[in-house]
């Protein structure tokens, strides 16, 4: 664990651009400070100013992106391969803006379940989103490209480049083909469904073809997922446009419970109807569960105001203080922008 923790600091210190450590020699970690149970035993770090969380959960509730300015590292394995990576992430605030960079390596072993179709990679990615974001005048959507940013330093990829009937690949099992031209396609595969497969392990995450590792939803490892244990859900990492996304508890005045999203099956699950110039998916055609919605696609799904806790982005104020939350059931984490996402997190290519 000492060789790979060194190579962690390498990594951090190699991203000049950001300065990690605080000010206040009595600061403590501003993201974790409770370590998984059955966590491995590393070694101490001898630079004061990174912070090794490796298995750790994140216990940090504050709102703003600058709170959590810091270098960490982790060290962790790819179960299946036997391989190790070290984690590293630096956050770093810079006028109105934080900066994260990152080498897209998690806090926690992955993969011990997974199917990817690429070995996961190193990266070096980099993201800005604004300190004190704002309520946008209108909602902006989802399109393909990065939604959020963990605090363990990995990306939230939510859309699947896949859809009913787009690409080379046979009916019903199509993985990739269906970009942005196509961000309106109602029958647009949900990575995170039983019904589908697309290779995604433990953490609700799998590879893109560069090999870089991404969750399409829960990011299970970071947070204390058991309500009843009566804690409500920390800061586990920042939307595009600088708001926090916070775990699937919260405090509904003094009873900590699970959040609930407000987007339901459409027609309480009965038959797909037709949508004008898309093929509607049919039962048995490649992995097409069933001809109702299901929530395999989508478009199976719409926002009903008032059936749950949430808004139709997925988030409601917390503390005075907006935010989105993870849930256990679609849209996952998040439906929409409240804010302005940032220029940083982009369009990617064509991805799963």
């Amino acid at each position: 664990m000492r060789i790979l923790s060194a190579l962690g600091i390498l990594l951090c210190s190699s991203l000049a651009y950001i300065a990690c450590g605080s000010d206040d020699a009595g600061d403590t970690n501003p993201v974790a400070v409770e370590a998984a149970a059955g966590d491995r035993d590393n070694d101490a770090d001898p630079d004061a100013s990174t912070v090794d969380i490796t298995g750790a959960l994140f216990t940090n509730f504050a709102a703003n992106c600058a709170a959590y300015a810091d270098c960490y590292i982790s060290s962790v394995v790819d179960v299946q391969r036997g391989i190790s990576f070290a984690g590293d992430l630096k956050i770093a605030v810079s006028g109105d803006k934080c900066l994260f960079a990152s080498n897209a390596i998690p806090n926690h072993d992955f993969n011990a379940s997974g199917n990817f179709a690429t070995p996961v990679s190193a990266q070096s990615v980099n993201y800005e989103i604004p300190a004190s974001p704002t309520v946008a005048a209108s909602v902006t959507r989802l399109v393909l490209g990065d939604d959020a940013i963990f605090l363990n330093g990995v990306k939230l990829d939510l859309l699947a480049a896949a859809c009913y009937d787009v690409g080379n690949e046979p009916l019903g099992r199509e993985k990739i083909g269906c970009g942005p031209d196509q961000i309106d396609h109602p029958w647009r595969y949900d990575p995170m469904s039983p019904l589908n497969n697309f290779g995604t392990d433990e953490h609700n995450a799998h590879t893109q073809p560069d090999g870089t590792y991404h969750y399409h939803g829960n990011p299970m490892a970071m947070f204390e997922s058991d309500c009843a244990v009566g804690v409500a859900s920390p800061v586990v990492g920042f939307a595009a446009d600088g708001f926090p996304i916070y775990g699937t508890c919260f405090d509904d005045n003094g009873t900590v419970r699970q959040v609930r999203s407000s987007y339901q099956l459409k027609d309480g699950g009965g038959p797909r109807q037709q949508v004008a110039g898309y093929t509607t998916p049919t039962v048995g055609r490649g992995s097409v569960a069933s001809d109702n919605y299901d929530g395999q696609f989508r478009g199976d799904y719409e926002y009903v105001a008032g059936s749950g806790d949430l808004d139709e982005c997925n988030g409601m104020k917390v503390n005075g203080h907006y935010g989105y939350f993870v849930t256990e059931a679609y849209p996952w984490v998040l439906g929409c922008f409240t804010g302005t996402p940032d220029p940083s997190f982009g369009l990617g290519p064509p991805r799963r």
